[in-house]
């Protein structure tokens, strides 16, 4: 089972990609509201798959991604985006995420993003 840390700063979204994914066979080890505790919890729990927002107060998810792969560089991090961030999902690829889901997601796109991480 593959664990998985959700971040999120809107606790709503991370219920709502737990949910999605703990009824899916992935085991949600922790969560964080931005990306400084996404980095801390990343050290700690050492997950397969991170959900990471990209705007996020205090540390955003671009810097942690960075953050996470200077760590760890093959580490799976997908990011989550509102529609208007091409950009900042466009520099998030270049900067080594994994993927990319846009809110509002379906669960089967997540399913579909987590699983070709295989």
């Amino acid at each position: 089972m593959k664990k998985v840390l959700v971040v999120d700063d809107a606790a709503f979204m991370r219920v709502s990609i737990k949910n999605m994914l703990s009824k899916n066979n992935y085991e949600i080890v922790g969560e964080a509201e931005n990306g400084r505790v996404a980095i801390t919890k990343y050290q700690e729990l050492n997950p397969d798959i991170v959900t990471m927002d990209i705007t996020m107060p205090d540390m955003d998810g671009l810097a942690s991604l960075k953050e996470i792969l200077a760590i760890n560089p093959a580490a799976n991090v997908i990011m989550v985006s509102a529609m208007g961030q091409e950009s900042m999902v466009r520099e998030a690829v270049l900067s080594g995420a994994k993927g990319f889901i846009v809110k509002p997601f379906k669960e089967d796109i997540i399913l579909s993003a987590l699983h070709n991480l295989d």
